[in-house]
């Protein structure tokens, strides 16, 4: 998907990582999260850069039909914000106090509509909570809907959005543009939660075993090389081109070189935006595995908290082939 991201995935690409593998890897840009999970059931891709909680979601069929995926590798932590509208801005919103007391001023006749990428995204889950800490229901207050990622932008500015969580740059574009503001990051909302990994069908890890390990060792390598800062430029003027996300590398600075723009004059240090290795971030760990089924039982996805039990965690994230893939 056109996200930062994507970098390790990439920057595989572009370093020759995959090349080295002796066979080919083939990138391929989707259209939103619902098409990259269907083509991974029916077998148009073999791997994928996937929101956390697509993996559970698709073990335990919500949404889809049931199809036994797991990780061996979290590609990143943190890396979204919220972002409202310019209207909201001059209607005197400033923060989430200020949201709840719009909204209520609204009422239910005219409620807020904002966008998600998808259901089993973090981006749900840090906006449900951040919602909620301010006393408002998403289930009853707002109207929450599912954009692709690369298209709450073009929805914010044609009026059909108030506001969106979304990756990085779809933030920075708003802000860059004039057509948004951001009022919280991930980094403020849970601090280093697990966003994307690379999911693969069950099956895939076992009949092909070898090369996925030696997948999951190409994109560990890329993911150093992407939290390295002398590589950070070079990381975002490739990201820029039009293969793969396309946006001004303004707005991609504007998250990747360490300073964050909030918009309208706010701005923060926030080294630690994206982080793609640094601090323990790639190893799908038990513990990012519980966040993920946590967040989901809070947005009421599970129908059932009791299938969230340790068996489940230890065979959708698998520490186990990632100690494999990269040991030594």
């Amino acid at each position: 998907m056109p996200l930062c991201d994507a970098a390790p995935l990439i920057m595989a690409r572009e370093l020759g990582l995959f090349a080295k593998l002796g066979w080919g890897v083939e990138l391929s840009r989707e259209v939103g999260w619902a098409t990259v999970r269907d083509k991974l059931i029916y077998r148009e891709l073999d791997a994928a850069h996937a929101p956390a909680g697509m993996i559970f979601a698709t073990n335990f069929g919500l949404g889809s039909i049931v199809t036994p995926c797991l990780t061996a590798l979290v590609l990143n932590l943190q890396g979204n914000a919220i972002t409202l509208s310019e209207n909201l801005w001059r209607a005197g919103v400033r923060d989430g106090k200020s949201l709840a007391r719009s909204i209520r001023e609204r009422g239910p006749a005219r409620p807020l509509t904002l966008g998600i990428v998808s259901p089993w995204s973090s981006h749900h889950f840090l906006l449900h909570r951040w919602l909620r800490l301010h006393g408002v229901d998403p289930a009853i207050d707002i109207r929450v809907v599912v954009v692709p990622p690369q298209q709450v932008f073009a929805n914010l500015r044609a009026g059909y959005l108030d506001g969106y969580c979304v990756g990085e740059p779809w933030n920075s574009l708003a802000v860059l543009t004039g057509k948004g503001w951001c009022a919280a990051t991930s980094a403020d909302l849970a601090p280093m939660h697990p966003e994307k990994a690379l999911m693969v069908r069950r099956d895939f890890a076992e009949e092909r075993g070898e090369e996925h390990l030696a997948l999951v060792a190409a994109l560990y390598e890329a993911c150093r090389f992407c939290d390295g800062p002398e590589h950070r430029e070079r990381v975002m003027e490739t990201l820029a081109e039009p293969q793969y996300i396309n946006a001004p590398i303004q707005a991609l600075r504007m998250s990747m070189a360490g300073t964050f723009d909030f918009g309208h004059g706010r701005t923060e240090k926030m080294a630690n935006f994206h982080r793609f290795h640094r601090g323990a971030a790639n190893p799908p760990t038990p513990s990012k595995a519980s966040w993920v089924l946590a967040q989901m039982h809070d947005c009421h996805l599970l129908p059932d908290p009791a299938v969230a039990d340790a068996g489940v965690i230890d065979e959708a994230f698998r520490l186990d082939l990632f100690e494999a893939a990269t040991k030594g």
